[in-house]
């Protein structure tokens, strides 16, 4: 099944769709566009998202004044459309389309609200101990953090890259600690999933992350561009 939509550059899209506002669990979907169609690819597979359900996050569109906010720290996954950055990981080489960053114990993601980093990949060589300071976001969560390999690959979702102080930090896409295992924030998934997101995305195809709750999704794939419903679940 494919739906006709307006020329756009954006032609692949990750769509995860959760039952409700406090749901941890959801699936994702692929999804190419040709010819002004949305056709799926490949299968749905099983994701976690935060702890706490999701939120409006800082997205591509206005979002509407009702429903919860993502804000720092209060395990919300951010919902919305956005858009997806470079993918990263522990080794020199990745499968993906992506621009790829090899992450170091030098790497960091800085979730200090009052930080002039926040929400910014810094490397503390370049803004030193002070840029640093009171971030819980190493890049090699395996050095730093007893072997948590977390982040062993990844994405970087496009959430609030305003740096609005406060609204949120830090939204990746990373492999789970288990099956259903739910994050701070993130999305995650099995790592042969992830793998195959990632080598399926291509910076050229201008891809955007969706994550809505399924009433959400009802109200407003028209106007953010998105496949109905009925493809999507």
């Amino acid at each position: 099944m494919g739906v006709s939509a307006a020329e756009h550059p954006c032609r692949q899209l990750v769509l995860v769709v959760v039952p409700d506002w406090t749901s941890a669990c959801g699936m994702l979907e692929r999804y190419d566009r040709d010819a002004g169609v949305w056709m799926r690819a490949g299968d749905q597979v099983p994701v976690t998202i935060g702890r706490a359900g999701c939120g409006w996050g800082e997205g591509l569109y206005p979002v509407p004044e009702d429903g919860p906010r993502k804000r720092e720290g209060d395990g919300r996954a951010p919902a919305g459309v956005f858009g997806i950055g470079i993918a990263f990981g522990a080794d020199d080489t990745l499968e993906t389309g992506l621009p790829y960053r090899q992450m170091t114990a030098h790497d960091w993601c800085i979730d200090v609200s009052g930080s002039p980093h926040y929400n910014r990949l810094v490397d503390d060589r370049e803004v030193g101990p002070d840029g640093i300071r009171g971030s819980t976001e190493p890049m090699r969560r395996d050095l730093h953090l007893d072997g948590d390999r977390l982040y062993e690959i990844g994405f970087v979702i496009g959430h609030n890259t305003g740096c609005r102080p406060g609204a949120g930090s830090c939204i990746f896409a990373h492999p789970w600690k288990e099956p259903g295992a739910a994050t701070a924030g993130c999305t995650a998934m099995a790592e042969d999933d992830l793998r195959t997101v990632l080598a399926w995305l291509r910076a050229e195809a201008h891809p955007r992350f969706a994550l809505l709750p399924a009433a959400e999704h009802r109200r407003g794939w028209q106007p953010w561009d998105l496949p109905p419903p009925g493809d999507a679940r």
